[in-house]
Order: C-alpha cells, then structure tokens, then sequence
C-alpha cells in the first residue's frame, strides 16, 4: 500500500484562493483606518497650533486681525517647531482670526471645524 504524502494541486489552489479572498477584503479596511488616524493625528496638530496662537496672542497682546508669527507662537508648542502632518502635508498658521490650515492634497481635507 502507498502512503499519499503532501497536498494535491487543487487543495493548494483552493487555499491560494481563500488567502487572496481574505487579503481583498482586509487590504481596503488597514487603508481607510491608516488614512482616518492621519486625518485625526493631523486635526489634533492643528488644534496644538491654534492653542499656541491663542497663547502667543494673549502673551503679546495681539488683536484678532493681527498676524500669527510662526516663530513666536511655536513657542507655545510642545518642541518649539511647527509640528509635522504624519499624510506629508505642511500647516500654515494664518492670522489670528483665521484658523490653521494644513495643505494635504488627499482626498480629505484636514482642518479645525468653525
């Protein structure tokens, strides 16, 4: 009697099949979630800019309409600097009465709701 060693070609096409039928259906969902937790890390910085140019307002008297300078109001952010957007974007900061604003040329825009 021959003992039947090892898989047939149609078992391991039918594993390749469910393997890819599983990778279809997760690939979609790591994508949309790593795309929502940049908009949100990048929201977060800009509500950490929009602090510091509350402080830096108040520290040095700005009226609403004056200019945000970014040296001075990165003082009021943890690191001193401009925080980085983890979707490659670059933030600008706008006078006092405008909110921050990030650049990202995705399909979502990131910025602080009025």
């Amino acid at each position: 009697m021959k003992k039947r060693l090892g898989f047939t070609l149609v078992e391991i096409m039918i594993v390749v099949a469910i393997i890819g039928l599983l990778a279809a259906i997760a690939i979609p969902s790591f994508v949309k979630a790593r795309n929502t937790s940049q908009q949100n890390a990048c929201i977060n910085n800009l509500r950490q800019i929009d602090s510091g140019k509350e402080q830096a307002a108040l520290a040095q008297k700005w009226g609403d309409t004056s200019p945000s300078v970014t040296t001075v109001v990165n003082a009021y952010i943890k690191g001193n600097t401009t925080p980085e957007c983890p979707a490659g974007g670059a933030y600008t900061y706008g006078n006092m009465d405008v909110n921050p604003a990030c650049n990202f040329a995705g399909s979502t825009t990131h910025k602080l709701k009025d």
